[in-house]
């Protein structure tokens, strides 16, 4: 029953409007991604066309089901709501010229952006949460695992990618949570770089960022391999890397700043004079989303709390020679954080 995590809506506005398609699914169980749901103190409406009105009718026990015909989606909704003077909406998720379609439709209703205050509902996970969370990554482990043996001089990136998206649907996947980085050698200096017809060669880095969907829920993990021997200098930004993940792993924990987290990582780097290398963030909260609430950035100032889930994603990326990344999925406890992944995580020189 999540949609009562809603009720801290209900001193400030009548009524609350969802769209987008995992809060629909978080909050009203509905799965079929297109929908709006309407909630209000005393009523749950979901409304969908016909192509969903049986999976609604079962995924959404607590709502009740208005099939909307072509173009009467929101004269369903403003037959319902003669007297909401104030909603709340997902102002993220709508386009603007949605939004001209609410306010023609309601004209008397005054709206009110909710949704940060939505996505926040959703930062501490569940018990079921984290145990579609921890199956999630560990289809992953087990991708990344079986195609290893793969990884050598003469196979492209995009067939790398290919195998691991395959054995994660294979092992229990329904997709990926995100479009799979499978990138080598100077590519590896681009830390969202796109897999393509490039050859690994001997000596490369391979990164491999990758993540799968289960039950609706995301998994998220990144790993760094040499194919052949590495170099000096590769081992020397690989231990900087691990090192840092390292740190930054020990500061997770309830009660720490996002941005604390971070620096904890980034002073490693710093330290070792390669700062300007690593321009992201430490890490994401993950769930539904692949990228949500909350963040491991510089400026974050939420403070961290057990059921959080988050990534840990130091790296270091040098024009023209190629990067490292290092990422697990973690879930925050009172003491430190449940490494969701636990996979090695020492230098693979294949």
């Amino acid at each position: 029953m999540t949609y009562k995590k809603l009720n801290v809506f209900f001193p400030k506005v009548e009524g609350v409007l969802i769209n987008s398609a995992h809060n629909l699914r978080y909050f009203t169980g509905f799965c079929g991604g297109e929908g709006l749901a309407l909630i209000t103190p005393e009523h749950r409406w979901l409304f969908v066309d016909s192509r969903y009105t049986v999976a609604a009718c079962q995924e959404a026990p607590d709502f009740e089901v208005i099939e909307f015909g072509a173009g009467a989606r929101m004269r369903e909704i403003a037959s319902r709501l003669p007297n909401v003077q104030s909603l709340a909406f997902e102002e993220s998720y709508l386009t603007v010229g949605e939004f001209r379609i609410f306010q023609e439709a309601l004209p008397k209703v005054h709206w009110v952006e909710g949704s940060q205050m939505i996505e926040e509902l959703r930062m501490i996970k569940n018990a079921e949460e984290l145990s579609f969370m921890r199956q999630a990554e560990q289809i992953g482990v087990a991708a990344f695992q079986k195609v290893l043996p793969m990884l050598k001089p003469g196979v492209t990136e995009n067939t790398v990618a290919a195998e691991l998206e395959y054995e994660m649907r294979r092992l229990g996947a329904s997709g990926t949570s995100f479009e799979t980085i499978v990138v080598s050698g100077i590519k590896t200096s681009m830390p969202h770089g796109k897999p393509g017809d490039k050859k690994i060669e001997p000596g490369d880095f391979v990164t491999m960022d990758f993540g799968c969907n289960y039950h609706g829920y995301c998994s998220d993990m990144t790993r760094t391999v040499v194919v052949g021997r590495a170099v000096p200098e590769q081992k020397k930004i690989y231990e900087i890397v691990l090192a840092a993940q390292q740190k930054g792993l020990a500061a997770i924990r309830s009660g720490i700043l996002g941005r604390e987290a971070d620096k904890a990582a980034r002073d490693v780097i710093e330290e070792e004079g390669y700062g300007k290398y690593f321009g992201h963030s430490l890490g994401h909260g993950v769930g539904l989303l692949i990228h949500e609430q909350p963040n491991l950035s510089p400026k974050s100032e939420i403070c961290l709390k057990p059921g959080m889930v988050v990534t840990c994603e130091p790296g270091i990326y040098i024009p023209g020679f190629g990067g490292v990344r290092i990422e697990d999925m973690v879930a925050v406890t009172l003491d430190g954080c449940e490494n969701l992944t636990g996979l090695t995580k020492e230098l693979l020189e294949l």
